[in-house]
């Protein structure tokens, strides 16, 4: 989960990476399935080895989806999609922060989903506060963290 619009070079940068490392795991991505920001780059990270993503659209058509999702999933729920997300995934990663990137992440501390912070201090430190979650300050450690959770393999 992460910015669309906003997000910024080193969240692109990072969701391409996480996209690359899911797909090298084996695991299927699960995103926004829009074609900006964090959503476009872990699914062509993903995409790029050979991974299965799955786009979660706000919409009822395909106008703005990432060419990356292969299987998309319209919802016409908008921003009430979110929680389809949250509750469809079985760890959330924050790559990068943003007001939907905030309510993903609520949505999943109360679902007792388990999530990870690949964010800036401040955000890491406002959710911190709230619930348990596990903060990574780069790619490798938020897979390692995953790989414990889930397990490797």
């Amino acid at each position: 989960m992460g910015p669309g619009e906003k997000a910024t070079p080193t969240d692109i940068e990072n969701a391409y990476q996480l996209g690359k490392r899911i797909a090298e795991q084996g695991w299927v991505l699960l995103t926004g399935g829009r074609n900006v920001g964090v959503m476009e780059a872990a699914s062509q990270g993903a995409k790029a080895n050979n991974g299965l993503t799955i786009g979660i659209l706000p919409g009822n058509n395909d106008k703005g989806i990432s060419e990356a999702v292969e299987i998309a999933i319209f919802t016409d729920m908008h921003n009430a999609r979110n929680n389809i997300n949250v509750l469809s995934s079985d760890v959330v990663i924050a790559c990068g922060m943003g007001l939907g990137t905030a309510s993903e992440v609520a949505l999943a501390l109360k679902s007792k989903k388990p999530v990870i912070l690949l964010t800036d201090s401040e955000s890491q430190t406002f959710f911190k506060k709230m619930a348990p979650v596990y903060l990574a300050d780069n790619v490798n450690t938020a897979i390692a963290i995953i790989e414990n959770i889930v397990g490797a393999g």
